[in-house]
């Protein structure tokens, strides 16, 4: 079973060919957080796939500003983020910038 980390490194890595790339699943980091759930808010468990941090490095981001490497990781990842993933912070850069990991 293809889990949502899996399809986000998978995307990321087919469209960007990434130098460094790491997705790392923070849901457990946002248990007890308050969720829109069906029209109210519930609970958060920090169980699933629904947080998640990517630090990407890659050539394709060269000449692009933060904004547009941002719209073009959520543009790749509409599916996730429109079916469970509920939180995506971006750290992308191009080879050469500095990074924080």
């Amino acid at each position: 079973m293809t889990t949502i980390q899996n399809a986000i490194e998978t995307k990321l890595t087919e469209k960007f060919s990434p130098d460094r790339l790491a997705v790392v699943n923070e849901s457990h980091l946002h248990a007890g957080h308050k969720h829109e759930d069906s029209g109210h808010h519930a609970a958060f468990d920090g169980s699933g796939e629904t947080h998640f941090r990517v630090r990407i490095v890659a050539t394709a981001f060269e000449g692009m500003s933060r904004l547009d490497r941002h719209r073009a990781i959520h543009a790749l990842l509409a599916h996730e983020l429109e079916n469970g993933v509920h939180a995506l912070a971006i750290e992308a850069s191009a080879p050469g910038e500095p990074t924080r990991w």
